[in-house]
C-alpha cells in the first residue's frame, strides 16, 4: 500500500492534506476498453466476440463483461444491457431477442469480478461498436406445407374412419336380422382401403 498527500502553498504557508492514508493500486483498477469487437448474425443466434489489451493474465481469468445492444437507428440511453456469466470474451444473442431485418449494434466493456477479493475496479469505456442484423427464416414453400399437413391429418382421419365404419356395422348387424355382418363389414373395408390407396397416391 502507499500513502497519498497534497503538499501545498496556501497564503504563505505549506500545508500537508493526508489524501489516502492507506492507497492499494490493486483495489483501484480502470483497464482499457476490449478491442476488435466482432459480430456473425445466422437465423438462430448472433455470435459476438472480441479481445482485451495491456491486461495480465491472473487479471484476464477473473474479468466480468457487460453487453450492450440496441437497434442501430435508437440512442444508446434505450439499449439493452447484458452482465455476462463467465470470463470468455464471447457472447451468443438468441434470435428470439431481436426483431427480423432490423440492423443491430453492440458494444462491451469489462472490469474485475465482483466475486474477486484481491482486486477491484471499476468498469473500462465502452468498446468500439459491431453492427448485425439477424439473417431471415427461410419460407417452407406452400405445396409443401400443405403436403406435410395432409400427411399429418390422415393418419388420425383414417383411424377415425375405420372406427366409423366398425361402429356402423355392429349396429347395422342389430338391427337387421337378415344381413350378414361377415358380408357388409368387409365390402365396406374393401371401400375405404380403396380410397386410402388413392389418397396416398394423391399426397406423393
Amino acid at each position: 500500500g502507499y500513502r497519498v498527500s497534497l503538499q501545498g502553498n496556501f497564503f504563505g504557508h505549506n500545508h500537508t492534506y493526508t489524501t489516502f492514508p492507506e492507497y492499494n493500486p490493486r483495489k483501484h483498477i480502470k483497464l482499457d476498453p476490449p478491442l476488435n469487437i466482432q459480430s456473425n448474425a445466422t437465423a438462430s443466434k448472433c455470435q459476438i466476440w472480441w479481445s482485451v489489451w495491456n491486461v495480465p493474465w491472473y487479471l484476464a481469468e477473473i474479468l466480468q463483461y457487460e453487453l450492450q445492444y440496441k437497434e442501430y437507428s435508437k440512442s444508446w440511453e434505450v439499449a439493452l444491457n447484458k452482465t455476462l456469466p463467465s470470463s470468455l470474451p464471447q457472447v451468443d444473442i438468441e434470435a428470439t431477442e431481436l426483431r427480423s431485418s432490423i440492423a443491430y449494434a453492440a458494444r462491451v466493456r469489462c472490469k474485475v469480478s465482483e466475486n474477486e477479493n484481491s482486486y477491484h475496479s471499476q468498469w473500462s469505456e465502452w468498446s468500439q461498436t459491431t453492427v448485425f442484423q439477424r439473417a431471415d427464416v427461410p419460407k417452407v414453400p406452400e405445396k409443401i406445407l400443405n403436403a406435410k399437413t395432409m400427411q399429418f391429418l390422415f393418419i388420425p382421419l383414417s383411424f377415425g374412419t375405420l372406427l366409423y365404419l366398425f361402429w356402423n356395422c355392429k349396429l347395422s348387424s342389430r338391427s337387421r336380422q337378415k344381413a350378414s355382418p361377415a358380408l357388409t363389414f368387409p365390402r365396406q373395408l374393401l371401400s375405404f382401403s380403396h380410397s386410402i390407396v388413392c389418397t396416398m397416391g394423391i399426397l406423393r
